[in-house]
């Protein structure tokens, strides 16, 4: 499952509820860096909201070798957020088309259900900045290609999923 949304929409709190109804072992991979207070914060507030049927797995760039490794113990995963993930590659000057490759190919061989959150963030103005409109358009080609892996995408908007495949 995709879930995609706005900032603040519900999108993870969503998908969270569609893995945990799942029951069983569960992973979440979180691959947001703690670089200021204001994120250990957020991150903090994420952890106190899933209980002990969770594993954490924090993997900021090798995104699709996590998925694996947590594949191995877990009914089910959650890997929050992609565009994050983005970020990240952006900024160790990673190759995003070749990465998002690897994602897609490790979703699809993952053996175990597992959903995806990321932002929707083409639908407000053009960037100013080079490296925002950058960001901005590597994350849609990213959706796009993670939509089309997945059986089922959901726009999540005010805390209520919108079903846009399966």
């Amino acid at each position: 499952m995709f879930v995609l949304g706005g900032a603040r929409s519900g999108k993870s709190r969503y998908a969270q509820a569609q893995v945990e109804a799942r029951g069983g072992r569960l992973a979440y991979i979180a691959t947001a860096q703690a670089f200021d207070e204001e994120m250990q914060a957020r991150i903090a507030c994420h952890r106190g909201e899933r209980d002990a049927r969770w594993t954490t797995y924090e993997e900021p760039i090798e995104l699709a070798d996590a998925i694996a490794a947590a594949s191995v113990g877990a009914d089910a995963i959650l890997v929050d957020c992609l565009t994050l993930w983005l970020s990240n590659l952006l900024l160790a000057g990673r190759d995003v088309a070749g990465e998002g490759a690897k994602l897609v190919a490790a979703v699809q061989a993952c053996s175990v259900p597992i959903a995806l959150v990321s932002n929707e963030v083409g639908m407000g103005i053009v960037p100013e900045h080079a490296l925002s409109r950058l960001f901005r358009d590597e994350a849609g080609r990213l959706n796009q290609r993670v939509a089309q892996a997945a059986r089922r995408v959901v726009f999540v908007a005010a805390g209520l999923g919108l079903a846009l495949k399966g």
